[in-house]
């Protein structure tokens, strides 16, 4: 059964596809009014041209089958003009902000570079793009969103961010620059917690198993799928996180989705409960 969060104000970056989308329908489901960002404002239109799947009109046909509201913004994150402005535009539509989550990514988009798998290639070999497209994008427009989301929070005196990370950031994991956005977004979470402790305003870091995105149900022969978790599995991780009342406890800490599950009682959206991974087992 969902965690009711009526009336709560969402936003959440990247949500056109992927672990983003995932985690704004699990917010719909209960109940919450739900902005969403990304590129991709309909299936078949990637704003490089990509063959990726998802998009932000996509997502608003699904919220239809939940509870919740969404509200889409086109936003390329890459200019922080745009991110500043959607984080505006949503505390000035809905007077608060409770929840942000922090899931724009582009790391994954160049895995594969014409023919070739560039992902584990040696440093001197790795493209400088993938540092723009993991830190300039993905964690500067994180920074970004919670500068102005911040502000609001505190006025509040309540408040959660979200930022989804992984665990590259504790161990190598074939690319040197994605463990180093990952060990910035951890970072970001505990100093953001710190300093916003005195504000009941909490950050958390969530690290996702593998999740059924499409991109990876687009190479799934690649995977051993058997404890794979759905991409709405992270978002009832962020619900129920929400809704614990004892949330400041948990602030500035690094939490898989498959623990919270556990810890909330609640499984997948097939009734499956993924096993959590630890540094060991990843």
């Amino acid at each position: 059964m969902a965690v009711d969060l009526t009336g709560k104000v969402c936003l959440v970056t990247g949500a056109s596809r992927g672990v983003g989308r995932g985690v704004a329908l699990g917010l719909l489901e209960s109940g919450a009014i739900v902005h969403i960002t990304g590129r991709t404002s309909r299936d078949g239109e990637h704003p490089e041209g990509l063959d990726r799947a998802g998009s932000l009109a996509s997502v608003l046909d699904e919220a239809a089958n939940y509870p919740g509201r969404c509200v889409a913004h086109r936003v390329d994150h890459a200019r922080d003009a745009e991110t500043e402005r959607a984080v505006r535009q949503v505390i000035a539509d809905e007077g608060r902000l409770d929840i942000l989550v922090n899931s724009a990514w582009p790391g994954y988009e160049r895995m594969v570079e014409g023919e070739r798998y560039t992902w584990e290639d040696p440093i001197w070999k790795q493209p400088m793009w993938r540092w723009d497209a993991m830190i300039d994008v993905g964690v500067r427009s994180s920074w970004c969103a919670i500068r102005i989301a911040s502000e609001q929070m505190a006025q509040q005196r309540s408040g959660l961010v979200v930022n989804i990370s992984f665990w590259a950031a504790q161990k190598f994991m074939q690319n040197v620059v994605y463990g180093v956005s990952k060990a910035a977004m951890d970072k970001i979470t505990a100093d953001v917690a710190h300093q916003m402790r005195e504000f009941g305003v909490a950050a958390v870091s969530l690290y996702p198993g593998l999740v059924r995105t499409e991109e990876v149900l687009k190479n799934a022969q690649y995977f051993d799928m058997s404890n794979s978790e759905s991409p709405q599995f992270q978002g009832r991780a962020v619900a129920n996180l929400a809704a614990d009342p004892a949330l400041m406890a948990k602030s500035g800490r690094i939490f898989t989705s498959a623990d919270l599950a556990l810890e909330y009682g609640y499984a997948d959206i097939d009734g499956y409960q993924p096993r959590p991974n630890t540094i060991e087992t990843v």
